[in-house]
């Protein structure tokens, strides 16, 4: 058994240098005596606690629970950093910083039992391995191209921002050099700080501009294309640094240094990267890649890195110019799927807390070093700043755009703490700058989330549009619909609703088809993004093979059908916060209409099962906030072969009343249009069921009463609330019928029913020859007996109680489903008085709050829906 010599504590420096060989590693602690830590190779598993040994003095066991206290600590401070917005990346450090020397290492027994010296080289090596995949995984999602696409401005903003603070803060340094530095690598030390000052983290900007939706933003893409040229730019800086800072390099083995480096560089663009187009080009399309091709490339990665250390620079430089070559096909996406997860969420977090464990404020003693070193930040970031400013004032940007946009390209993380890490180990930054660059860049990056939100004042959106809900819309006139896509599994139903939706030159549609990706932390996905929805490019995609076919589908559909216009976008976001962007995109395209594919696929034996657990809760956001109409789409057979083919298509509408249901019929009026489509009208009426009266004429808008007496206008509304919703459903389907006389291919018929019983036996005996049935997500009024007790065992509240049924196993048709969701306009406030929401429908109003289902307002007064809807009847237009 080997012995192990006083060592340093975690007071002490906790790191040996990276230079220290396996068996003796030299460290300092605070008295700056040497000590020897000896390494037994036969100190690996424990043999059990029975055996009287204690598991913490082997080093895998030791390992393991090092590894399970950070990564539960990082996400801790993830969950607890989360309500303000900040990156992940911040977490991370501050767990080490908490683990280490700082805080939890002033404990005695912390620093001795689970994480003493003998254990971080092997907690340091692994580290470097998930950081070495770690960068393989950031060059395989970067897209070189981008660089040759980015605009002048974004590359003009690029090169300011890096130039202004690398040529400031190495000035500022260079003044105060013997204050902040104390060794003699100074020209080294210079450099590595200029690095360290003028870089912008590209995968923490990125996640930045995700979370506040600033992601397809014009100043999201000019920070993005500028932060990956900032980021190519700092890689080669960092090359340059490593190579002069070698203690023991000549001018002429620094020379050698960086023309090998180029060698090597060249080697991967021109000999690796047409060797793996040739692999990528041998996997037939549609077929998996084997795991001899995956294990070559995953071998690769390392054997990069062992070339790019060889050569004088550091490994993770090989591991990333690697990763750019790898095509961005069908192999890219297996090799992000293998190793994500793990490597993201298990091993990264190691490296973090390795420079949180290297962190020890107490060593911070020097006032003058600390003040010097903040004063040399902050010049820098304020020429950031104030250099990103110039550049976007001279191109018409707003003041405030342009220090939003200084901010953004402030944004430090990974490559910052490589740069200092190596600086480090390079002895060219001692414990104490180390510490205090380490913490002020943490600063900088916590500032950047608030500062953006706050500064920052996008153009405000165009006024509120009336066109909200296909009811007020003719059936003749354009409609704008939004079809979201997950999946290439989607696109076939939604063309089928397409092509019965009678689209034609006289009638036009207008589809914006949004393929929604889920944001798992990938800079990859967020660059899809970034490109599919501004330059329609298609190749850099998160999942590139199903992106082209969902768009291409589109495109084929568009060609081939006259009267149908397609705009093809990709929006990627948690799916936590999907529904926003797909809600201001509806809004800002003035869409009328969201169409929604079912959280649930259809199975061979015909049952229903749930495709991702998220897509539920995104329905349900949609429904809730939707700045207009929704449709749910349930296809079970829609999009079947033989109901494309089929010359006549057998349309079905169960009408109970009610908003929601005249939105139904409002859909099916356009359907009717279609020369090969027949509609079938099913209505459901009480026994005791009276027909109103039709509406009077509009009246002359009353007097502004005082506020006493607000609250009274808003009850007396109540009363004739029954009233008002049966009228409008009356007027609104005498107005179909009258225009739809003598039309063959429009059937009515009532049925009577007098509870829900009588409801579900009347759909069970209906026609089975029907395709498809549209239904409202609320049919009736609230509580109806025709309804209430489906309402009750709905297992897809999303669906309704109609629509659920038509879904359930129960139901034996197989039949697909569109479930209509009406957006109800709303009328500008009282000017006096307390807030109460007036619409056309009161007890819409009612059934909307009940339901938890509110809807933004217009803001726009005499833009109320007219109680004859838009054909007929007082108050039409």
């Amino acid at each position: 058994m080997a012995t192990e010599l006083p060592a340093a504590g975690m007071a002490g420096n906790m790191l040996p240098p990276r230079n220290a060989t396996a068996q003796v590693a030299p460290g300092n602690n605070i008295s700056s005596a040497a000590s020897v830590v000896c390494y037994s190779p036969m100190m690996v598993t424990a043999y059990g606690i029975w055996q009287g040994v204690n598991p913490l003095e082997f080093s895998l066991p030791l390992f393991i629970l090092q590894t399970a206290i950070i990564v539960a600590t990082t996400r801790l401070l993830v969950l607890l950093l989360k309500p303000i917005r900040q990156p992940r990346v911040i977490a991370e450090i501050l767990a080490g910083v908490i683990l280490g020397p700082s805080v939890m290492g002033q404990v005695d027994v912390w620093g001795t039992t689970v994480f003493p010296v003998r254990s971080l080289l092997t907690l340091e090596t692994v580290a470097h391995l998930g950081l070495l995949y770690f960068l393989f995984l950031v060059g395989l999602e970067m897209d070189v191209n981008v660089i040759k696409r980015s605009g002048k401005k974004a590359l003009i903003i690029a090169v300011a921002g890096m130039a202004l603070p690398f040529c400031i803060g190495t000035a500022t340094s260079f003044i105060f050099r013997h204050q902040v530095s104390k060794n003699v690598h100074q020209a080294s030390f210079l450099l590595f700080l200029g690095v360290a000052l003028s870089v912008t983290a590209f995968p923490v900007l990125a996640r930045i501009l995700a979370e506040i939706k600033l992601l397809n933003s014009d100043l999201g893409r000019i920070a993005m294309s500028a932060a990956i040229v900032n980021d190519m730019c700092a890689w080669i800086l960092l090359a340059l640094a490593i190579a002069i800072s070698e203690v023991n390099s000549s001018a002429f083995s620094s020379l050698w240094v960086l023309l090998s480096g180029v060698f090597f560089v060249l080697a991967c663009f021109y000999i690796v990267r047409p060797l793996m187009w040739w692999i990528a080009r041998r996997v037939p399309e549609g077929e998996a890649i084997s795991d001899v091709h995956v294990t070559l490339v995953l071998t690769g990665v390392m054997i990069a890195g062992v070339c790019t250390d060889a050569i004088g620079i550091h490994s993770v430089f090989g591991a990333f110019v690697y990763g750019l070559v790898i095509p961005s096909g069908q192999l890219g996406i297996v090799l992000i799927e293998k190793l994500e997860d793990f490597v993201t969420g298990l091993l990264l977090p190691l490296f973090f807390a390795i420079s949180g464990l290297r962190t020890n404020i107490t060593r911070v003693h020097d006032p003058v070093t600390v003040g010097l070193l903040v004063l040399v930040f902050t010049m820098a970031s304020f020429a950031k700043v104030m250099g990103t400013i110039l550049i976007a004032v001279s191109y018409t940007m707003t003041f405030r755009d342009g220090v939003a946009l200084g901010f953004l390209m402030n944004t430090r993380g990974l490559v910052e703490m490589i740069v200092l890490n190596i600086g480090r180990d390079k002895e060219v930054l001692d414990d104490e700058s180390f510490a205090v660059m380490v913490l002020v860049s943490v600063a900088m990056t916590a500032l950047v989330t608030p500062v953006v939100t706050t500064v920052y004042r996008p153009a405000r959106r165009l006024v509120g549009y009336k066109r909200r809900n296909l009811q007020r819309s003719k059936h003749d006139a354009e409609l704008r619909m939004l079809a979201c896509v997950h999946t290439t599994r989607n696109v076939p139903s939604i063309i089928s609703l397409l092509e019965l939706s009678n689209p034609t030159k006289r009638s036009p549609i207008f589809i914006y088809a949004l393929h929604l990706v889920e944001l798992t932390g990938r800079a990859s996905n967020m660059l899809a993004a970034h490109h599919s929805a501004t330059n329609q490019n298609r190749s850099s995609s998160s999942a590139p093979g199903s992106s082209d076919h969902i768009f291409n589908a589109f495109e084929n559909y568009e060609e081939s059908v006259g009267g149908v216009s397609i705009q093809a976008l990709t929006a990627v976001s948690p799916y936590q916060t999907m529904h926003e962007d797909v809600s201001v995109l509806a809004e800002d395209k003035h869409v009328s209409l969201i169409v929604l594919p079912f959280h649930k696929q259809q199975t061979v034996d015909g049952g229903m099962e749930p495709i991702n657990a998220s897509l539920r809760g995104f329905n349900e956001s949609i429904l809730s906030s939707a700045p207009c109409s929704v449709g749910i789409l349930v296809d079970r057979g829609l999009s079947a072969a033989a109901a494309r083919m089929a010359s006549v298509h057998h349309v079905a509408l169960l009408f109970f009343g009610g908003p929601d249901d005249r939105e139904g019929l409002a859909y099916a009026w356009r359907m009717v249009e279609h020369p090969g489509v027949c509609l079938t009208i099913v209505r459901f009426i009480p026994p005791d069921y009276k027909a109103p009266a039709l509406a009077p004429p509009p009246q002359p808008m009353p007097p502004r009463v005082p506020a006493s007496n607000v609250q009274a206008r808003a009850i007396t509304i109540v009363p004739d609330a029954a009233k008002s919703e049966r009228q409008m459903d009356e007027e609104y389907l005498n107005e179909f019928r009258t225009r739809n006389i003598g039309n063959d291919a429009v059937l009515y018929m009532e049925l009577v029913v007098a509870n829900s019983e009588e409801t579900l036996a009347a759909i069970r005996d209906l026609d089975s020859a029907h395709e498809l049935y549209i239904v409202g997500r609320h049919p009736g009024e609230a509580g109806s007996p025709l309804t209430s007790a489906l309402a009750e065992w709905m297992d897809s509240p999303e669906l309704g109680p109609i629509g659920d049924l038509l879904v359930s196993s129960e139901f034996s048709k197989m039949v697909s489903v569109l479930v209509m969701q009406q957006y109800v306009i709303t009328t500008p406030q009282p000017a006096v008085g307390p807030a109460v929401p007036v619409t056309d429908d009161p007890v819409r109003q009612y059934v909307t709050n009940a339901n938890q289902r509110t809807s933004p307002s217009v803001g726009l007064g005499g833009n109320q829906m007219g109680r004859g809807g838009w054909g007929g009847g007082a108050g039409g237009f």
